[in-house]
């Protein structure tokens, strides 16, 4: 049984539709990502599986009990926000006792919940505190803490990283995956940012104008993306107009001006049923700079001309010209980076490429 269901769910909002006919399966225990830009649907599918919003179509189930017409308060979730919404007038403690008061737990009980919850965010000391007295990383703590200490179905997360400031959010990304597998909990998180959603997630759902482009695990929607959107939207892509002259044996034979044959995996072109035009996808980290006239066995190689240089401390980003082609390059940075202007010899491999075919607007 899934720890959450939804079968064809629309969401309208007068004319414009927010969610278009979204279906999927969260099991139990797992950290899931909804990931997407801004107004790709991806929190007001949250809210409607937390009960803040009521879907137009399509059933919601929570452990297999249909969830519409239930009340958020009796849904036994587990909600934290991008601002947290902590009473500033209560204790630390009394916040994170705020949803055990509706629950019929005894004071003792409660007491034991609290610190309980208090130690696993490791905050154990602060129960007697103000939320005005905490940092931001320990306001977002105590935040979990009370979502957690209700012993929920599932946990909620909207955006909740993204008012700390980088360095925290890196610390407390790990933070919350270790918390969410030390109580099991099925996790459903929001985010924008492709980093955390690789970083912390069993499964990603990555979302476009209230439409699922993919689903799966991160190494799958990062190394083998769907469509162009997943392919552009997580990391840096190179997408070149290419032609498929073959397919043949689980291998598909690419043709594309100023590079050599190219052949990859048939699994790294799923969609890719037949010869014709295709867009090949290659992660900018995958393509390697050299000196000029420069080659390597196994490799595939090609000339290149740096067009700019992105420093970045330890590694850079390039920009470049391949014949007619601007491509670009992320590499780390032993001695100095190549500078503008200089001829380089490219190198990738075939099997770190992917092929989409071509998106045809209806």
């Amino acid at each position: 049984m899934s720890a959450v269901s939804l079968s064809n769910i629309v969401k309208r909002f007068g004319d414009y539709t927010a969610v278009h006919q979204m279906s999927l399966d969260i099991e139990e225990g797992s950290f899931v990502t909804l990931l997407g830009p801004s107004g790709c649907g991806k929190t007001t599918t949250l809210r409607m599986i937390a009960g803040l919003l009521d879907p137009s179509e399509g059933e919601i189930a929570i452990k297999g009990k249909r969830v519409n017409d239930v009340p958020i308060h009796k849904r036994n979730l587990g909600l934290v926000f991008q601002n947290y919404a902590l009473f500033p007038h209560k204790t630390v403690a009394d916040n994170v006792a705020f949803g055990l008061n509706y629950r019929n737990v005894g004071k003792e009980e409660a007491r034991r919940k609290v610190a309980e919850a208090l130690e696993l965010v490791q905050l154990p000391d602060l129960g007697a505190r103000y939320p005005k007295e905490l940092s931001g990383g320990q306001q977002q703590r105590i935040a979990l803490a009370r979502a957690i200490v209700i012993e929920p179905d599932v946990l909620l997360l909207d955006e909740p990283l993204s008012a700390l400031d980088a360095n925290l959010r890196e610390d407390m990304r790990v933070e919350l995956k270790r918390i969410q597998q030390s109580i099991g909990v099925t996790t459903v998180f929001v985010t924008h940012d492709q980093t955390e959603a690789l970083a912390m997630s069993d499964q990603i759902i990555v979302m476009s104008e209230g439409r699922v482009e993919q689903i799966g695990a991160p190494e799958e929607v990062y190394n083998t993306p769907a469509t162009e959107f997943v392919a552009q939207f997580l990391g840096a892509s190179n997408l070149l107009s290419a032609k498929c002259t073959a397919v043949e044996g689980g291998e598909i034979e690419l043709d594309l001006p100023s590079f050599p044959r190219i052949v990859i995996p048939g699994e790294r072109a799923p969609g890719v049923a037949g010869t014709g035009p295709v867009r090949l996808v290659i992660r900018a980290e995958k393509l390697h700079l050299h000196p000029a006239g420069s080659t390597a066995e196994g490799m595939l190689n090609v000339d290149a001309i740096v067009e700019n240089v992105d420093y970045q401390g330890q590694s850079a980003r390039y920009f470049l010209r391949v014949g007619d082609h601007q491509m670009q390059a992320i590499n780390m940075i032993e001695d100095h980076p190549f500078a503008a202007g200089a001829k380089v010899a490219l190198r990738f491999r075939a099997k770190d490429c992917a092929a989409l075919p071509v998106e045809t607007n209806p």
